[in-house]
């Protein structure tokens, strides 16, 4: 096995590694696209890097001739890929939108392959190192960060029964949430009605204290609050 050989199994060996140290870290926090998505996708960059660092392996070029090969159209290409599978894991339930971290994690995974592809292991090495210090510092520092909360909550009186919007925007009020985007829905063949809204405020623990007031309702027959998140 000559030194080229060696080169080439290193390089895929590093990319690899790196993808699936990032990977790791996604699958710990229970993510789909995690430790083996993150390891092959870093895998493939690194790969197809191989195609134009070493087209002297496959290229047989005529004598006299002379073909210029431009690695960063691969790299465009890469990338242009990547977008499709970080799209894939998006996920947007209402306004709950899931999956953009994981999809951002993807892409500069895809860029540390390409980086170990052709040789570039410095900033390969850095890009993990950031890369991982951003999604788990970072996640840190997020949490304690003074951030306004949102969440789709929705609550059905019977018709008889039902809360006036007025007293059900005192209650919420009370907790600490201002409301936006109120909507009215009749159920049940005209038996029940449902509230739905957006509330908005500072503290999370606020949810909790507003479902147990919700619970002492009697007029209430169900409930839904969901707090929105990336």
């Amino acid at each position: 096995m000559n030194s080229e050989t060696l080169e080439i199994v290193f390089r895929l060996v590093a990319a690899l590694a790196a993808g699936g140290i990032i990977g790791l870290e996604r699958s710990f926090r229970g993510r789909a696209a995690g430790f083996r998505t993150h390891a092959l996708v870093c895998l493939a960059s690194s790969l197809l890097m191989l195609v134009t660092v070493f087209e002297h392996q496959w290229f047989a070029q005529q004598a006299g001739s002379r073909v210029v090969v431009d690695p960063t159209r691969m790299a465009q290409g890469i990338m242009t890929g990547i977008g499709f599978l970080g799209a894939g894991v998006i996920v947007k339930e209402g306004l709950t939108v899931r999956g953009l971290t994981t999809a951002a994690s993807i892409w500069v995974t895809a860029a540390i392959g390409i980086l170990t592809g052709i040789g570039f292991y410095f900033a390969a090495g850095i890009g993990v190192v950031l890369t991982l210090g951003t999604l788990s510092v970072f996640r840190w520092i997020e949490g304690r960060m003074p951030t306004e909360l949102y969440a789709n909550f929705s609550v059905r009186f019977a018709r008889d029964a039902v809360m006036p919007e007025a007293e059900l925007r005192a209650l919420v009020g009370r907790h600490g949430f201002s409301v936006a985007n109120l909507n009215y829905r009749l159920l049940s063949e005209g038996g029940q009605i449902e509230y739905r809204m957006v509330l908005r405020a500072l503290k999370a623990d606020r949810l909790r204290a507003l479902a147990e007031s919700l619970n002492a309702e009697a007029g209430v027959l169900e409930y839904r609050i969901s707090p929105t998140s990336d």
